[in-house]
């Protein structure tokens, strides 16, 4: 049993520092766009100077309008209160949005956190993981992700709910069974062994056409 319980926990250990260093590079990714979009509106603006030298006001009008078109498609910030929490939530989203999956997103994180921000990443990586494989089975106007994170009392409760293909999941052993290979199911024993670790509650519920997980962890 021993020798089992360490094997695991070196599993656990491996899929939570692979899940870190995907979530890293996705952060990292977002950061380029956003150099990049910092670089092209350098470019804009020398184009607008450029106009109001020759007092062309209609072009600058036309390339403000273009502009305000373009801003309308960089919409993908979500602002909680808390950096690290806005870069997963915000790389996540923007990975749902690449697979065809609209994400409805309310998160506020009013207070400074008691859990450390790295366990609070895992948790939230899995979840939106979990609900983006979950989703891709469905039409893509089917396909859609809610997430809410806000203060209730003196614990942050976290909810996710995702579409599925209409059928409720089977359970194994007390637990959700998961259908997407070995690292997705120490995922979900991590996000259990993490909200357990910080004295906190999840609940999972499956019902026809929707799956959802609720988490509370206590901040103080």
């Amino acid at each position: 049993m021993g020798f089992f319980s360490k094997r695991v926990d070196r599993q656990l250990q491996a899929y939570q520092q692979e899940l870190i260093e995907t979530h890293y590079r996705e952060v990292d990714n977002m950061y380029k766009q956003i150099r990049g979009w910092r670089h092209d509106y350098r470019n804009h603006i020398q184009v607008m100077k450029a106009y109001a030298a020759k007092g062309d006001w209609e072009a600058i009008r036309n390339y403000l309008d273009l502009l305000d078109q373009d801003l309308t498609t960089v919409d993908t910030v979500i602002k909680t209160g808390n950096a690290m929490t806005d870069a997963i939530l915000n790389s996540k989203i923007s990975l749902a949005k690449s697979k065809g999956i609209r994400v409805i997103a309310d998160a506020h994180i009013p207070v400074k956190l008691k859990s450390s921000e790295i366990d609070l990443c895992c948790i939230l990586g899995n979840l939106f993981d979990n609900a983006i494989e979950a989703s891709l089975p469905l039409p893509e106007d089917k396909r859609l992700i809610r997430v809410y994170m806000d203060m209730k009392n003196t614990q942050l409760y976290i909810s996710f709910t995702n579409f599925t293909a209409g059928k409720k999941l089977p359970k194994l052993g007390g637990r959700f069974r998961t259908t997407k290979g070995e690292g997705h199911g120490f995922g979900l024993v991590r996000i259990d062994a993490i909200v357990e670790r910080l004295e906190g509650y999840i609940s999972r519920n499956s019902e026809d056409g929707a799956f959802t997980t609720e988490i509370r962890l206590p901040q103080v």
